[in-house]
């Protein structure tokens, strides 16, 4: 690309070069925000999903569980069984399960 002296250019000169330089601009940047639209749907397309959580479905280790048997991860609302023992005076904590067996079994299920 050849060099422009820039100061020995008139004033309609580099008011002329500014419009070119401008409208160069503008073209450019509407090629690209096509091409971004294009690739927008394209991942929209092959990806299938929206903007949903990582952690969706995905399976984790429960986290409490009741004398009969019944666990809750502590992810979404809490279980109705977990509701009415604490509205009859029990402690969340009093439900939890013991720590070094879940370690224990995430330890066991990585393949990592």
């Amino acid at each position: 690309m050849p060099t422009v002296n820039l100061s020995g250019m008139t004033v309609e000169a580099l008011m002329d070069l500014r419009e070119r330089v401008d409208e160069t601009l503008h073209e450019r940047r509407a090629e690209l925000e096509k091409q971004l639209e294009r690739m927008g749907r394209a991942v929209a397309v092959v990806g299938g999903r929206g903007g949903g959580s990582v952690l969706k479905g995905r399976k984790v280790p429960p986290k409490y569980r009741s004398r009969s048997g019944e666990t809750w991860a502590g992810r979404g609302a809490k279980p109705r069984w977990l509701v009415d023992a604490i509205k009859g005076g029990r402690k969340l904590d009093d439900f939890l399960i013991d720590k070094s067996a879940r370690k224990r079994r995430r330890k066991r299920r990585s393949k990592r």
